[in-house]
This record gives C-alpha cells, sequence and structure tokens, in this order.
C-alpha cells in the first residue's frame, strides 16, 4: 500500500464512536453536559482568582494556569469530537491533524510539568511555612510557570517532528483525535526504534514527574505530622490533598494510556479512556480544589453578592 501522502491528500477520517451509533446521542448531550461544565468551572476560577486579592497567591496563580490549560486542553479535541458525532462529515486535513497533534501534546506536557511545579508551591507552604513568601517570589512563580510551557513545547515538538516522518497508509483513524498510537498503527514500517524512542519520551513526560510528586509529598507528609494543632493539619492536608487527587486522574488515566507498546493498545478502550482524560478531568479539576477551599467558595460568593468581605 503507498504511504498517505501519495495515496491519499485530503487528509484523514475520524472513525470516533462510529462503531457503536446507538450512543451517538447520548454521547453527544454528555460530552456537551461535561464541555460546557469544563467551561463554566475553570472559567470561573481564573475569574474569581483575578477578581479577590485574597486569592492572588502562589498557588492560585499556579491554579489558573491549571484552569486555563484545561480549558484549552479541552477545546483542542471536543469542538471536533461534537461535529464528528452530529454530522457526517469526519474528515480532518493533514495539517489540521498535525496541528490538532501538536497542540494536545503541547498542553498535556505543559501540565505535566506545571503539576511538579504546583507540589512544589506546596512543599514549599507546608515544609517552608515562615520563608514562603521569600520563596515563591512572583518572578519565581512566572519564571516556573514559563518553564512548564517551554517544556510542554519541546516534548510538543520533538514528537511531532518524529511522527510527520513517519510514512503513513491508509487514512481511517480510529479515534475522536489525532493520537500518537493510532497514527503509529498506520504506519507503513517498522517502528520499533520510534516506539522505543517515544516509551522513554513516555518515562521523562510522565513515570519522572509522578516520581518527583511523591517525593515531595513524603517530605510534607512528615512535616504535616509535625504540625501539633489539628486544624493546621486539616488546612495543610485539604490543600496538598486536592492536588494528589488531580495528579492520580491526570498521570493515571495518561500512564495507562501511553506507556504501554502500541501493538497491545486497544483503539476502542483507548477512546473511552482518553474521553475521561480529555473531558471528564478537566470538568471535575475545578470542583476538587473548590467543594473543599473556603477561600474559592467565600470569594465566589463575593463576586456573586451573596456574601460579604471578611478579609
Amino acid at each position: 500500500m503507498d504511504s498517505f501522502n501519495t495515496s491519499w491528500e485530503g487528509g484523514f477520517i475520524l472513525m470516533g464512536f462510529s462503531d457503536w451509533p446507538q450512543l451517538g446521542h447520548v454521547l453527544f448531550i454528555f460530552i456537551s453536559v461535561f464541555y460546557f461544565l469544563t467551561i463554566f468551572g475553570n472559567s470561573t476560577i481564573i475569574t474569581v482568582s483575578r477578581m479577590d486579592r485574597r486569592l492572588q497567591t502562589p498557588m492560585y496563580f499556579f491554579l489558573n494556569n491549571l484552569s486555563f490549560l484545561d480549558l484549552c486542553y479541552t477545546t483542542s479535541t471536543v469542538p471536533q469530537l461534537l461535529v464528528n458525532i452530529s454530522g457526517t462529515d469526519k474528515t480532518i486535513s493533514y495539517a489540521g491533524c498535525m496541528t490538532q497533534f501538536f497542540t494536545v501534546l503541547l498542553l498535556g506536557g505543559t501540565e505535566c510539568v506545571l503539576l511538579v511545579v504546583m507540589a512544589f508551591d506546596r512543599y514549599a507552604a507546608v515544609c517552608h511555612p515562615l520563608l514562603y513568601t521569600s520563596i515563591m517570589h512572583p518572578l519565581l512563580c512566572q519564571a516556573l510557570a514559563i518553564s512548564s510551557w517551554v517544556g510542554g513545547l519541546v516534548i510538543s515538538v520533538t514528537q511531532t517532528v518524529l511522527i510527520m516522518t513517519i510514512p503513513l497508509c491508509g487514512h481511517h483513524l480510529n479515534h475522536f483525535f489525532c493520537d500518537m498510537l493510532v497514527l503509529l498503527k498506520l504506519a507503513c514500517e517498522d517502528t520499533g526504534a520510534i516506539e522505543d524512542n517515544l516509551f522513554v519520551a513516555g518515562i521523562i513526560m510522565l513515570a519522572c514527574p509522578v516520581a518527583l510528586i511523591l517525593g515531595t509529598y513524603a517530605h510534607i507528609g512528615h512535616a504535616v505530622l509535625k504540625i501539633k494543632s489539628m486544624a493546621g493539619r486539616r488546612k495543610a492536608l485539604g490543600t496538598c490533598g486536592s492536588h494528589l487527587v488531580v495528579v492520580f486522574l491526570f498521570y493515571g488515566s495518561a500512564m495507562y494510556t501511553y506507556l504501554q507498546p502500541v501493538h497491545g493498545f486497544s483503539e476502542s478502550e483507548g477512546k473511552f479512556v482518553a474521553l475521561f482524560y480529555t473531558i471528564v478531568t478537566p470538568m471535575l479539576n475545578p470542583l476538587i480544589y473548590t467543594l473543599r477551599n473556603k477561600d474559592v467558595k467565600g470569594a465566589l460568593w463575593k463576586v456573586l453578592g451573596r456574601g460579604t468581605d471578611t478579609g
């Protein structure tokens, strides 16, 4: 079979969930509702954090970055998916596919680094409370946020260039967006060496950050045990616990998907796992960070005009 560039110039056909046509209407409603909640929840966090001075701290600065990432990450795939489910045009151009692939990797890679940065912020707050404002200086916070984006950009550029060098046979992608593992399954040549490189990249992107985060939280846990006040312990565990839940949701689904051999990857199963980390997790993040956070809830009531400024 000829490679993609000579066999079909129109682009790719995203099969999406066409294997389950009976789920079309249910998925469209489900995804639309979750997408709306994602936009609303993350936009609310960004708006409230900017309007209330009490939330203009390093922790909420990084949370704003996470919310912005989730907004962009979901928007990079969900509108295309909704069009795919509701219409007959399931095509995406080669340029569009590579752009989507690049964008998803950029945002996902940035979030990998940002979650490590947020763990460091919690470490500074819990383990060195008296020096926290000195350590987490605004200039350092900005530098760490920029470093997260640069890290995601490096990962995205290298992986996109690597994928674009592979000759592809066929144009049917059994997914709802241009995902790395599905593209590799269309390769016309042996991809063993490339898969090895991608596995190493996956270790760097996923396993190493998780190890750093868990190591950081081991130090945090040791510091929390030294806090004599139960109120102080609950406050420390509250903010740290929210971050840990986000870490497990994000890295757990990503590691399950990408740290496995391409030949062992189930496209059908992968689509539903992808729904989780592209739609469900970004929607849950605002809830995780606000449900047990009195500062955010107080600021939200204040913005809505139903609370009083106690600060």
